[in-house]
């Protein structure tokens, strides 16, 4: 039996790797916007930026990762299928799916606005059969901007809680961080949102939101406001905004409009995908409930096509705050 521990320095030994090109390849791009597109995939638009993630990615994660067990690496520009990996122990009974997003945040990142992260999940290979809930190991680390020198990463194993650190990229040092999802018993004057990042029912997406604060919160009193809200664009971003306690409640609810813009003779465009959420078992770990819209524990194909709805609460009393308002505002709009 292969401890699941084992992968936990080699894959941050990976994720530091990856941090660090990219983020000598915004600093070398001198403040120029790494924003051509260089390839239009039809699960995603993938811009020159994405290219430096993807560079290094197979060689890294055979390197640290497949010296311990032969793994399947899948990841956005490799084949659906992902790229097996071994080294010496192709004969070993007990292989490992690797799910990589190697830069989440693509698009704040590439424009010097916002941190982006790579993510990672690592699942006992039960192949076509695996699950984003089959994952024994996770990890996320910061890509800083060129202006910023302090980079957090996260880890957990399953059933041994998330740990942390920040590094800083001035002096090299690695320092132990403390990170808590947020305590409070109410959304009031914290943060909250639905996400609604691009065009496409982004209107039905507010109104939802607006059921929501309304209905847990009561009406707007002049010259106040009830909560607030971050459009994060990166999924991994938002569960640390959970982790770290900034942020008491996320939902991305992007496919289930999917229904309304068909009736619009639209289509649905960018939604979450798996590997966006590889390193959902972090926050698991660190104490934030991750759910799809129904309520039930998060779970999705263990692969990088697959469109994804989730929620993630801070905490109980966040959660039953908001959550029959949630499914309320779905099931009047039949979309749950």
């Amino acid at each position: 039996m292969i401890d699941p521990s084992a992968f936990i320095d080699p894959l941050l030994r990976a994720q530091a790797a990856l941090r660090d090109d990219v983020v000598a390849a915004c600093e070398e791009a001198g403040g120029r916007a790494l924003d051509a597109i260089a390839r239009d995939d039809a699960g995603d638009t993938l811009y020159e930026i994405d290219r430096v993630g993807e560079e290094r990615l197979v060689e890294l994660f055979e390197r640290e990762l497949a010296p311990i067990a032969p793994i399947v690496l899948l990841a956005e520009g490799l084949p659906p299928e992902g790229v097996r990996l071994s080294r010496g122990n192709a004969a070993a009974a007990e292989g490992f799916r690797v799910l990589v997003d190697p830069i989440d945040g693509t698009r704040g990142l590439m424009y010097q606005k916002r941190a982006a992260w790579v993510l990672t999940g690592i699942a006992p290979d039960r192949g076509d059969e695996t699950t984003l809930g089959d994952v024994v190991v996770a990890a996320q680390t910061e890509i800083p901007l060129v202006k910023q020198h302090l980079s957090d990463r996260l880890w957990a194993r399953r059933g041994a809680g998330a740990r942390a650190e920040r590094f800083n990229r001035l002096t090299g040092a690695s320092l132990p961080l403390t990170l808590r999802p947020s305590q409070a018993k109410t959304i009031a004057h914290g943060f909250a949102m639905v996400a609604r990042f691009f065009p496409g029912a982004r209107e039905v997406l507010a109104e939802i939101d607006e059921e929501i604060v309304l209905g847990a919160l009561g009406p707007v009193r002049e010259g106040k406001a009830h909560c607030f809200e971050d459009q994060y664009i990166c999924t991994g971003g938002q569960l640390h905004e959970l982790i770290a306690g900034h942020d008491r409640f996320v939902a991305d609810l992007r496919p289930l409009v999917e229904s309304i813009l068909r009736a619009r003779g639209l289509s649905l465009g960018i939604c979450c995908h798996p590997y966006d959420l590889a390193s959902e078992l972090v926050a698991r770990e660190a104490g934030v409930i991750v759910t799809k819209p129904d309520g039930v524990p998060l779970d999705a194909p263990f692969d990088i096509e697959a469109d994804v709805a989730w929620t993630g609460y801070a905490n109980t009393d966040i959660r039953a705050q908001v959550e029959p308002l949630l499914q309320q505002a779905l099931q009047r709009r039949h979309l749950l």
